[in-house]
């Protein structure tokens, strides 16, 4: 790491040349004697430099801040826009009293600012975490002042009870709240950024069980023979062409479809349906307006007027939710014998394998087929990202099932 000596003693030479300091910040000492400090980073997925000011004026602590402002402001999904001249506090009183402000006051800031992008659920329990775990804990002291070792004796008495999953999610929203607060100078740093290897670990992942790429033929074969209802059987085909959950295909309303009668029609899902709460876009392939028709005839109360329940695609007027359960789609599974073998879901992980090892497809396009972006500003105002992409991709997805039933029908 550079230091103002190492600095000071730094000779120009007949090219610029670079020193580097730590975590991408580095100075250029060009071949006038001016020292300019630089800064590395990541922004999709593509490296670029900033510049932040020439040394001495710049110091190595205002540079090293800029530097951790900068990566802040990227890890929350926002632009880099701090300089080292916006860190310099014109008002210090605000600043001192700024940096002053408790843990909880700032957690609730943050909260405000997130819970806008989560389902009430959502927010309510995570809310309720920290009232439970973190506040008692660490709520009344200044966010500044906070340990390493303070957090990790919070998140370990959550683990103490069992909840390990749960104190590896809190420590993230604990992160989140002092990363938020490092932009303008409440905190310097995160303290539960190294926690990770002094707590549990929890338990494996366990991926919903799927049927396998090669058991696609059997699993068409035995779905052609099978006399269960239709309807069933078309939500199933629909969730797997679409590669949505199953939650997305059950509440479908046609009023979501656009251009189906053009050559790029789409499904638009609100956000407010969605996992992730942010408007997600299906681009469909022409075997999805074809089964779009079939469902479409088959809606009775479509073609009677029911205004209420035409409103779905697969309605149901004795439900409470007004369509097709859960079940519906996993009694289909279990009539095939696939019970505690496969589950809906699980053809969402399917489409995933078979699309990344078929090595046609960017990652990224999958994920974000599959609704997995992240998610932030970039996120809910671009919905869109990637769609002529997945739509070839949506395409290769239904001739490769449509190839997988005619192997089964053989």
């Amino acid at each position: 790491m550079l230091t103002d000596i190492a600095l000071r003693a730094l000779k120009p030479e007949k090219s610029a040349y670079k020193k580097s300091d730590s975590k991408g910040l580095f100075v250029t000492v060009h071949p006038s004697g001016k020292k300019v400090w630089g800064l590395a980073i990541r922004v999709e997925g593509k490296q670029k430099f900033l510049t932040g000011g020439a040394y001495p004026e710049v110091t190595v602590k205002l540079a090293r801040a800029w530097r951790d402002t900068v990566k802040a402001q990227l890890t929350l999904g926002m632009a880099p826009t701090a300089t080292p001249a916006n860190l310099e506090p014109s008002v210090p009183s605000q600043v001192e009293a700024k940096a002053g402000e408790s843990f909880e006051t700032v957690a609730r800031e943050w909260f405000d600012t997130r819970k806008v992008a989560w389902t009430p659920r959502y927010a309510g329990v995570t809310m309720r975490r920290l009232e439970a775990d973190i506040f008692p804990a660490v709520g009344a002291l200044p966010i500044a002042a906070i340990t390493p070792r303070q957090m990790l004796e919070a998140f370990r008495a959550i683990q103490a009870r069992g909840s390990v999953e749960m104190a590896h999610r809190v420590r993230n929203h604990c992160s989140e709240v002092f990363r938020y607060a490092i932009p303008d100078g409440r905190c310097e740093s995160d303290p539960c950024r190294d926690l990770a290897p002094g707590m549990a670990k929890p338990a494996p992942v366990k991926h919903h069980a799927k049927v396998a790429a090669k058991d696609l033929p059997d699993f068409f074969g035995k779905l052609s023979k099978d006399g269960g209802d239709r309807t069933s059987h078309l939500a199933l085909r629909w969730t797997m062409l679409t590669m949505v959950r199953t939650q997305e295909t059950r509440f479908a309303q046609w009023a979501e479809f656009e251009g189906l009668d053009t050559a790029e029609p789409i499904w638009r899902i609100p956000p407010e349906r969605m996992k992730m709460s942010t408007e997600h876009i299906v681009p469909l392939p022409p075997q999805a307006i074809s089964m779009l028709n079939e469902i479409r005839e088959r809606n009775v109360y479509l073609a009677a007027g029911n205004e209420k329940l035409g409103a779905f695609l697969f309605p149901v007027h004795y439900s409470k939710s007004l369509v097709i359960s859960e079940n519906r789609m996993l009694d289909v599974m279990y009539r095939l014998g696939l019970r505690g073998k496969a589950t809906v879901h699980g053809f969402r992980g399917l489409a995933s394998t078979v699309l990344n090892e078929s090595g046609l497809f960017e990652p990224d396009w999958i994920e974000f087929q599959l609704a997995h972006a992240a998610r932030g500003v970039r996120a809910a105002y671009n919905s869109a990202r990637y769609l002529v992409h997945r739509r070839k991709m949506m395409v290769w997805w239904a001739d490769y099932l449509d190839a997988a039933e005619r192997a089964g029908s053989e």
